[in-house]
């Protein structure tokens, strides 16, 4: 079994919690695993320390994201790449496991079209058009890496920064690249950690949605969930089996989202 998962960064905020990787540990030993890290409060945390303000714009659908101009990709970058990444492979190391921890820069992993533009909605909930910075869609992912380290035993670590057209850093959202990932693959699962214990409607967890009720609840929640039912759906419309939004903080959380012991499942089934 293929099993695909992302951690968002605030299940990431004090490093990789144990739990989580004993958890990737048991997994790994029986089925191919990739694991895709966020990251973004470090981001902002280490732009405020080199005095660079960050900037979040949400779009018309209330995808709230990082504006990211040529400075702020640098420093993307720097965390994702440098810091983050090798800190997940190092706890992983740690339990034994084998990783290779991996961007999308390091051979044409993921590579993505450069957004020229942004619609977003403005401090009075207008609708206006900026430039698109260095924000990527994904366009490709180079399976044959991935395959390549899965058959020969390792878990690849990636962190979610795409090539562009002209070679340059993008910047792509971690679930929209959990989802581009598991997708091209055919995972079996793909699991969304996050942390809360799932997706809250009227201050009750929801256990299970089939795709269609998923996209017809996205009015009904906010920016944070948004992306990873957009991450979901888009997933299982490409083939991925089951997602599971699931939070990253209990004991044991990839495996009790995978038995259905917590969170939400998203399936066709």
């Amino acid at each position: 079994m293929l099993i695909v998962t992302k951690a968002g960064g605030r299940v990431l905020e004090k490093g990789l919690p144990p739990t989580v990787a004993e958890d990737v540990k048991r997994i790994a030993e029986n089925n191919r695993f990739i694991f895709i890290h966020g990251g973004g409060m470090e981001v902002t945390d280490l732009a405020k320390k080199l005095g660079k303000e960050q900037r979040f714009v949400v779009s018309p659908d209330g995808f709230r994201s990082r504006y990211t101009d040529r400075e702020t990709a640098d420093i993307y970058t720097m965390v994702m790449a440098g810091k983050l990444n090798k800190q997940v492979v190092m706890a992983l190391e740690r339990e034994g496991v084998n990783t290779v921890g991996l961007t999308g820069l390091d051979g044409h992993l993921l590579r993505a079209e450069r957004k020229k533009r942004l619609v977003i909605i403005n401090e009075r909930g207008r609708k206006m058009v900026i430039d698109g910075g260095y924000t990527g869609r994904i366009l490709d992912v180079n399976t044959g890496l991935l395959q390549l380290l899965l058959d020969s035993g390792y878990v690849p670590v990636v962190s979610p920064i795409a090539l562009s057209e002209e070679s340059e850093p993008l910047n792509v959202d971690g679930d929209r690249t959990a989802a581009s990932i598991a997708s091209a693959l055919r995972a079996d699962i793909l699991v969304l950690l996050t942390d809360v214990d799932g997706l809250v409607i009227e201050g009750k967890i929801v256990s299970k949605l089939s795709p269609g009720e998923a996209k017809g609840i996205l009015p009904k929640i906010g920016p944070g969930m948004i992306t990873k039912i957009h991450a979901a759906t888009e997933a299982l419309d490409k083939g991925v089996k089951e997602v599971i939004i699931a939070s990253g903080l209990g004991p044991f959380p990839i495996s009790s989202a995978i038995s259905h012991q917590g969170g939400t499942v998203i399936s066709n089934g």
